[in-house]
């Protein structure tokens, strides 16, 4: 995945958003914000066994964002870059921007006082003595 030259960039940017797409792949990178980890520790944290672990970081480790090196027999994990952890923060803040609005709207959806809404009280009404 990593950038090569004469590759398009938006193919290489696709190539790092789908190494993204998997919570499990996302909640090692959370993981990996707070500093190294063995893989042992990123297995507890997880509740991943560690061969569905050892695949999910391979895929992070080809696409570049994550290293691995050998300390006697753990392998210790880190992010290649400190900017995925922005990265994970920017994607934070847009779920939340959303998630907000979307309470913002059902709000102003409970509270409306117009013909839909009068409509759907009526049936729900008549829905209720039927039953």
């Amino acid at each position: 995945m990593p950038f090569t030259p004469g590759r398009p960039l938006a193919e290489a940017k696709a190539d790092l958003f789908k190494a993204l797409a998997h919570p499990a792949r996302i909640r090692v990178l959370e993981l990996l914000a707070e500093g190294e980890q063995t893989v042992g520790a990123l297995a507890e944290a997880t509740g991943l066994e560690l061969s569905h672990l050892s695949q999910q970081v391979s895929v992070l480790r080809k696409a570049g964002i994550v290293d691995s090196r050998r300390a006697g027999n753990n392998v210790i994990c880190r992010l290649c870059d400190p900017q995925t952890a922005e990265l994970l923060g920017v994607a934070r803040r847009m779920l939340t921007v959303h998630l907000r609005q979307g309470q913002v709207l059902l709000q102003a959806l409970s509270g409306a006082d117009d013909a839909v809404a009068l409509a759907d009280s009526v049936r729900g009404a008549s829905t209720a003595s039927e039953a």
